[in-house]
C-alpha cells in the first residue's frame, strides 16, 4: 500500500530498496527555503543495518502488508520457542534471535500476535502489561521517598528492572512490555 512520505510513523514497517525496514525514528522538517521533507531512521529486519533516508513530502513509500494471526505460547528449546494457533491446532516455531528479549516474558498459554511478511513471521507482540514475581531486591534505604528513586530488582523471569522502594521480594508486579518498566503492584 502506498502512502505518503508525511504519513510514515515509528513502528511501521515500508518496503524500500528491496528490503523490509522498521521505522525507528521520523522528523517532518519545513526548511525556510525549498519543499517540506522527512527525516527518516530506519533499520532492515533482515539484515540488522540501519538506514537515514530523506523523503520529500510529495514522494510515496510503500508500506508492507502484514498479516497478524493471534497464537498461545507452547514452549521453547535451545534455538527456537514455538507457538500454537487455537483455532486449527497448528504449531509453528520461530527462532530466538528473531524474538529478542521479549522471549524472556513469554509464559505458558499466553496468547501473542505475530506479524507475518509473505509467510515468514517477523514481530512478535505481547499483551501491553504482563504480571511477574519479583525474585530478589535490595532493602529499601531509610529516608528514601517514593519519587525520589527507583531500586535494581529481578524478576522471576530474569529480567532486571527498576522498581520503588516500597517493593520487595515475593511481591507480584505488572510491568509494561513494550518498555520494560514497573507499572503496579498487585
Amino acid at each position: 500500500m502506498k502512502i505518503n512520505a508525511s504519513e510514515i510513523r515509528v513502528g511501521m514497517l515500508l518496503e524500500y530498496k528491496d528490503d523490509l525496514w522498521q521505522v525507528l525514528k521520523t522528523q517532518h522538517v519545513k526548511p525556510g527555503k525549498g519543499g517540506a521533507f522527512a527525516q527518516v531512521e530506519m533499520k532492515s529486519v533482515n539484515r540488522n543495518t540501519k538506514l537515514n533516508e530523506r523523503f520529500r513530502s510529495s514522494e510515496t513509500v510503500e508500506k508492507a502488508s502484514l498479516e497478524e494471526i493471534t497464537f498461545n505460547y507452547s514452549y521453547e528449546d535451545e534455538n527456537n520457542f514455538f507457538f500454537m494457533d487455537p483455532s486449527s491446532f497448528e504449531q509453528i516455531q520461530i527462532k530466538k534471535n528473531v524474538i529478542g528479549p521479549k522471549g524472556k516474558l513469554l509464559t505458558e498459554n499466553l496468547d501473542v500476535t505475530i506479524s507475518f511478511y509473505n509467510g515468514e513471521p517477523i514481530s512478535l507482540d505481547l499483551p501491553n502489561q504482563i504480571k511477574c514475581k519479583i525474585n530478589s531486591t535490595d532493602a529499601a534505604l531509610k529516608g528514601q521517598t517514593v519519587s525520589a528513586s527507583y531500586k535494581p530488582a529481578t524478576l522471576d523471569n530474569g529480567l532486571n528492572i527498576q522498581v520503588p522502594p516500597f517493593i520487595e521480594t515475593g511481591d507480584e508486579i505488572m510491568i509494561d512490555t513494550r518498555n520494560l518498566e514497573y507499572v503496579k503492584k498487585i
